[in-house]
């Protein structure tokens, strides 16, 4: 019994030493540490292992560059503790058992410990305007516009600034005639196109200022052709690389828009791509050929696509713009008007309907070299071509009275076959329904060439200038109307077709010489001789002779033999102008003083020829005048931001040879235009003298 009990307790002392052994095994703990933000790994971060209940540390570690920690420690009641700066602490108990000999704590996310501070405000306001002398220079920053806006918004909120229905800009009165990005020309300078299509979010400053044209900034020589200019300067975040923008739009009664923008800048080039379409009023480009930036009366659709670039080298600038427009106008109006007369008022209501499109295509180059220090050579080539079409429908109507106190809608009765029961019958004194159709086309093209070479380093330098211009349209338009003369009970109409093929050219060369007569002043010479030359055959058709022809057929066969001498015309146009410039020069530290006198002597020729009364009238005149224009340009600066400028420059016209002429205009029965052949050719002369005042004086706001 002894020996037994002996052997049972040396069993049960072997069991109590494994399980003593089992217990004081160490536990391996891992982990990873990340911020709770971005998820990034929190790197060197403390952990720690915590005894209960005094708290005291068991074991600690960091984590490495992936976050990853791994610490060990005996079985027993714990707590978790990872901390680092800027992070809140974690702290988790956990119980370790030597069942399981590896403890996995995952992924342990430590939120940002960071105190929010009370915003600090620096506080500076930037001044909206600087004057630097002639230039006025607007900080964009200081001016708060709508996201995404365009720069017409921006020009809108300078001072003195004003942005007309047309797109016309003036600052302080002057019309802003180019606007160009970084000192280049932007779509050829085009206005309408640059406040359309050029993104407020990459202007950093506007500068407006008179920029000389390429013979005055190369020679000096003052010729008149300064043209006001807002030149923009690129934000330094986007003067490098590419950046856009694009804009779309839907609506009801199927409305959209949408516009895409596309610039590439760096220090040497600049390339901006356009292109939108649209039918909610909205124009991206001013259009070419003749086009006029118009009122948007009526629905108008667009679709716009254009590129301008420019690239400077150390002797070699290049920039030019291409661009396509097409628009589409449907117009309906109804007007109604009173003229206060003498005798007693007369009252006009009207209808109209029309339909226009067009399609234009303009392309513009300039290149300027300069082959060495003292020559410099510029070449300007443009081009542009035009097709349009339209129709309309007029209603016009006048009246002795006041037609509104008969019937409240007067403009429904002004269809001349709608005159049954015709309420306004006592009071009517003309009506005229009219109804035409128009197609023209035309093609225009011009280029220049200018070369300017420096003859020493005191100012003597000689240019010489050359330019070719070249037009060709053609236009088409048939006219159907009905004209009743009440008062005389008698109708009238006119069903004609009239065709006008245009040619024309000029060309011009000029000579420039600047001789240095003393030390800041010289003496300037300049003569330039003009030729203009114009034909154009107006040839009118009676149309009344095919009663089965109607203004939507084709032309019936045979119409050439109704021609209308009497509202048919040919006429040659040959104008020869010489300019002959003599002035001086003097530039001083505190003023600059330029004035002189031009001699033009012209000469016109015109060579007539119609039908009146059955005779055939060929006219073939002379008209020789001599223009004298004097200029003076003074500028006085009374310090860098603020000066004085006064300029006069005297111009001269004649009114034009048909004006001459004792021929009228029947085209429009209700309209008759009548030359006056009485005007006698010394009283053609008409100086028209032109002068303006500036005075900038202002403060640079530091």
């Amino acid at each position: 019994m002894k020996k037994l009990g002996l052997f049972l307790c040396m069993v049960f002392t072997l069991f109590a030493a494994a399980d003593a052994q089992a217990d004081t095994k160490n536990i391996t703990l891992n982990g990873k540490v990340i911020d709770s933000e971005d998820k990034s790994p929190v790197t060197q971060a403390t952990v720690q292992l915590l005894s209960l209940p005094d708290s005291t540390m068991a074991a600690g570690n960091v984590t490495n560059n992936s976050g990853n920690f791994s610490i060990s420690a005996k079985p027993g009641k714990y707590v978790v503790k990872v901390s680092f700066v800027g992070y809140v602490n974690y702290i988790n108990p956990i119980q370790l058992s030597s069942n399981k000999p590896v403890v996995n704590l995952g992924t342990i996310s430590l939120s940002s410990d960071a105190i929010m501070l009370k915003e600090a405000l620096v506080v500076a306001e930037a001044p909206q305007v600087t004057v630097k002398e002639d230039t006025l220079l607007y900080n964009s920053s200081a001016y708060r516009t709508p996201q995404g806006a365009m720069l017409e918004e921006l020009v809108r909120k300078l001072p003195g600034a004003e942005v007309s229905d047309d797109g016309t800009i003036k600052i302080n009165g002057k019309e802003v005639k180019k606007i160009m990005v970084k000192g280049k020309e932007f779509f050829g300078g085009d206005v309408k196109t640059g406040l359309k299509n050029l993104p407020v979010d990459m202007i950093e400053n506007l500068k407006t200022y008179d920029k000389k044209s390429d013979l005055a900034r190369i020679t000096g020589i003052d010729d008149g052709e300064e043209e006001t200019v807002l030149d923009l300067t690129v934000k330094k975040g986007m003067n490098q690389g590419w950046f856009g923008n694009i804009d779309l739009g839907a609506g009801t009664e199927h409305r959209y828009t949408g516009n895409a923008t596309i610039n590439y800048f760096n220090d040497d080039s600049q390339l901006t791509l356009i292109s939108g379409a649209n039918n909610v009023n909205s124009q991206g480009f001013s259009g070419g050929g003749g086009a006029r930036w118009r009122r948007n009366n009526g629905l108008n659709a667009t679709k716009t696509i254009g590129a301008s670039f420019a690239h400077d080298s150390q002797k070699l600038e290049i920039g030019g713009s291409a661009r396509y427009n097409y628009s589409d106008n449907d117009l309906q109006s109804i007007g109604y008007s009173e003229n206060f007369l003498k005798g007693g008022s007369t009252f006009a209501n009207n209808n109209q309907f029309s339909r226009n499109k067009a399609k234009d295509f303009n392309a513009d180059l300039r290149v300027e070299w300069k082959p060495d220090s003292l020559t410099n050579i510029i070449f300007r080539p443009n081009f542009s071509y035009r097709k349009s079409n339209g129709n309309g429908f007029n209603e016009n109507g006048t009246f002795n009275n006041d037609p509104f106190s008969i019937i409240s809608n007067p403009n429904e009765y002004l269809n001349i076959d709608n005159l049954t029961d015709d309420p306004l019958e006592a009071i009517r004194v003309n009506l005229q329904n009219r109804q035409s159709l128009s197609k023209s086309s035309s093609t225009n093209s011009d280029v220049s060439l200018q070369l300017n070479r420096k003859l020493n380093d005191k100012g003597r330098n000689i240019t010489l200038r050359g330019s070719f211009g070249y037009s060709d349209s053609d236009n088409s338009n048939f006219n159907e109307s009905m004209t009743r003369y009440f008062l005389l009970d008698k109708d009238s109409t006119m069903n004609q077709y009239i065709k006008t093929p245009t040619i024309s050219y000029n060309y011009r060369a000029q000579f420039t010489y600047s001789e240095p007569i003393a030390q800041a002043t010289f003496l300037q010479f300049s003569y330039n001789f003009q030729y203009r030359y114009n034909t154009s055959d107006k040839n009118t058709y009676d149309l009344n002779g095919f009663p089965d022809w109607n203004i939507s057929n084709h032309l019936p066969s045979g119409y050439e033999e109704n021609r209308v001498d009497s509202l048919s015309k040919e006429a040659t146009y040959k104008y020869f102008n010489h300019e002959i410039s003599l002035g001086l020069r003097f530039i001083r530290p505190k003023y600059q003083l330029s004035f002189g006198v031009s001699v033009l002597p012209q000469n016109t020729k015109l060579s007539y020829l119609t039908e009146r009364a059955g005779n055939i009238l060929k006219i073939d005149t002379t008209r020789n005048v001599i223009n004298f224009a004097p200029n003076l340009d003074f500028r006085y600066k009374f310090s860098k931001v603020s000066q004085l400028r006064v300029t006069y420059r005297g111009r001269s016209s004649q009114p034009s040879m048909d004006n001459l002429l004792p021929i009228a205009d029947y085209s429009n029965p209700l309209n008759i235009n009548v030359g006056n052949a009485g005007l006698k050719l010394h009283s053609h002369i008409i100086c028209l003298h032109s002068i303006t005042h500036s005075m900038l004086i202002s403060r640079e706001v530091l």
